[in-house]
């Protein structure tokens, strides 16, 4: 077979009629290479045991014999990938992301096909126990009064004497009295395991779920996750120094030297759109099962998804989201102290994070290559300009210019899907310049992970560090911590932080919740320093977008002739998904996709390499390549316009 077809996931076929009788696995043990969870550098030696099912790992033998555990895993509920080659061994727990690497090809075939066994029995043996009930179900129960209140209360009732993955899988067949053929279900057989197979066994459960019509559920709200008692936003209401409002909810209007009349004109209009033309489509209809599932451990951003599974913002746009809250900046600019300008700017980095709080239910569109987008805030004094300046890989650069502040930007953005969930590595440093102080800062972007791609609830994390330096002065450095938590721990979604001197010692601790709010101090005496916006109004029906979000594509017809025809709101099958036509929307996608393949072939047959418009690849200080603004878009803007000019056709 082909390296392809090696890392690929086969499907084993299902167990005879009679066949149910299952072996233990023998237990097994071992020293396996286990990656570091963040900041996802390097390897580390871990011994790990396989015994029931359950993959349990520790610094050494001893430390397992004294029950000192760093983890355990119970392969029966997590979807594995292998890659034999690589002697790669990843597992998918919803929770985390585990990647094992064994040393010796002998251990390795050993240990994956022992993994394979003791998940493939492990959920044997729960789906075995729900066919039992649910034929139980069946011979009681006429079909007529079949009905899902029946079903979902009985299957409750089953949920007490089974364990916790058959009850996730009877809930997904709460549906089951709508089906008058027999319920038949793959079950895979251990007859069949063989090294060379991999064994996804949720196939089994979304192949049944596909008849069904299971609805792919979005991530839920703030109050079913958290109770408010548990927010810590909750605390210090009174000591509240710093309020950021966002949007045109709470608009001031700001001095902009460098957006004149002829730039700006009459083009900036003081209100804005509350609310999108079209609420977000029904994606239930849609199978990802049949989209991902060769794609386990792959990079993403090469694979077409449905355009229902878009929201009408592209990456470019998200880039502009993370000023949404430039009032910090604003306030960095003009507070003298250097300890607490750094607290205000890891207010301003965790800021960025704050919208995507309800946005796990949909993707982005990706950029063509020369996209841009421009975005004018009057009433944050500031300017924005984006561009797709690579395809392969996706690079996205930014720059936004301010009285007060200047912002950019350049991000590669890798995908990996690793069966429950998928991950969003992003690559690069993010820069902000302060010239009333002369400050340079940078930072670094952490990992995000969307869980629960193919069922249940999907909800969105952000997890590492990040360091804030200033390369122009040596005073203070800020550390920020994006603590890994799970879905219902109190610590989700928890950032920490520390200010320290050029001597190490501790100036102000930070702590809070990167979609809620950041403090500074020790409660109970710590002060706010940053708070989210409020929400509009049903934003759980338009895609989870904040009130910034919403304005972002709008096009005002005073507009159109003062944007260049590559700015993302001309783009037409994102603006059909905005208007509600889905239909149209995924007939532009494919035709755009199509033409953006027959540009790149074109131009690799007569060797021409693209270039940029308006920003230039340089090297910094550290000899890293960087894609910096080349100055060009305002003047040309202004003049001779870009109506006036020669302009790639992009769609």
């Amino acid at each position: 077979s082909t390296p392809e077809e090696a890392d690929s996931w086969e499907i084993i076929e299902g167990l005879r009629i009679g066949q149910s009788n299952v072996q233990r696995p023998d237990k097994h043990e071992g020293f396996m290479l286990k990656k570091r969870k963040w900041p996802l550098k390097g390897w580390h030696k871990r011994f790990f045991v396989l015994d029931n099912g359950m993959l349990k790992y520790s610094k050494s033998p001893i430390d397992i014999q004294k029950a000192k555990l760093h983890g355990c895993i119970d392969v029966g509920l997590s979807v594995m990938s292998i890659k034999k080659r690589a002697r790669r061994i990843d597992l998918d727990t919803e929770e985390h992301i585990y990647h094992l690497k064994v040393s010796f090809i002998v251990t390795e075939i050993e240990m994956m096909d022992d993994i394979e066994l003791a998940r493939c029995q492990s959920s044997l043996i729960e789906l075995s126990k729900l066919l039992q009930s649910l034929e139980i179900l069946q011979r009681t129960q006429s079909a007529p009064n079949f009905t899902d209140m029946q079903v979902t209360h009985k299957l409750k009732h089953t949920h007490t004497h089974t364990h916790t993955h058959t009850a996730r899988v009877g809930r997904s067949f709460r549906n089951i009295g709508r089906i008058k053929t027999p319920l038949h279900i793959a079950v895979i057989s251990l007859s069949q395991l063989t090294s060379n197979k991999l064994i996804v066994f949720h196939c089994v459960f979304l192949q049944a779920g596909e008849q069904m019509g299971i609805p792919l559920t979005q991530q839920t709200s703030n109050e079913s996750r958290l109770s408010m008692s548990e927010s810590v936003s909750e605390f210090f209401d009174a000591q509240e120094v710093l309020l950021s409002a966002s949007s045109s909810e709470n608009e001031v209007r700001v001095g902009l030297g460098l957006l004149n009349g002829d730039l700006a004109g009459s083009a900036f209009r003081n209100g804005r759109r509350p609310s999108l033309p079209a609420p977000s489509p029904d994606c239930s209809n849609i199978n990802l099962w049949n989209i991902l599932r060769n794609n386990i451990g792959k990079d993403l951003s090469k694979v077409s998804m449905p355009v229902e599974l878009n929201e009408p913002l592209n990456t470019l746009q998200h880039m502009c989201e993370e000023l949404e809250y430039t009032e910090l900046l604003d306030r960095a600019a003009d507070t003298e102290d250097p300890y607490e300008r750094m607290a205000i700017m890891a207010a301003f980095v965790i800021s960025g994070y704050s919208s995507t709080y309800y946005r796990a239910g949909s993707k982005p569109f990706n950029p063509l290559l020369g996209e841009t987008y421009e975005c004018i805030r009057e009433d944050k004094g500031m300017c924005f300009i984006a561009e797709q300046v690579s395809h392969h890989p996706p690079i996205s650069a930014c720059h936004a210019d301010s009285n007060k502040f200047t912002f950019w930007q350049d991000v590669r953005w890798k995908n990996k899907f690793w069966g429950k969930s998928m991950e969003i590595l992003p690559i690069g440093t993010v820069n902000v310049m302060l010239p009333s102080f002369g400050d340079h800062y940078e930072w670094n972007k952490v990992t995000t992970c969307v869980h629960n791609i193919l069922s249940g609830r999907r909800w969105i994390e952000h997890y590492g560090e990040i360091t804030i330096r200033n390369t122009k002065s040596s005073a203070c450095i800020c550390k920020l911590t994006f603590v890994k938590g799970n879905y219902w721990s109190s610590n989700v979604n928890e950032v920490q932080g520390i200010v320290m001197d050029q001597e190490g010692k501790v100036v102000h601790r930070l702590f809070g919740k990167w979609h809620e709010g950041l403090y500074c101090g020790v409660p109970p005496s710590a002060k706010c320093i940053w708070r989210t916006g409020s929400m509009p109004t049903d934003y759980e029906l338009y895609y989870g977008f904040t009130r910034f979000a919403i304005e972002l594509n709008e096009l005002c017809p005073e507009m159109q002739d003062l944007l260049p025809p590559t700015d993302a709101r001309f783009r037409p099958d994102q603006r059909h998904l905005e208007e509600g036509n889905v239909e149209m929307a995924a007939s532009e996608k494919q035709r755009i996709e199509d033409l953006q393949r027959t540009r790149r072939k074109w131009q690799e047959e007569n060797d021409i390499k693209h270039e940029p418009r308006f920003f230039k690849k340089v090297v910094d200080a550290n000899h890293r390549e960087r894609w910096v603004t080349n100055n060009t878009y305002w003047e040309l803007r202004k003049s001779p316009g870009f109506i006036n000019m020669e302009n790639p056709n992009l769609w």
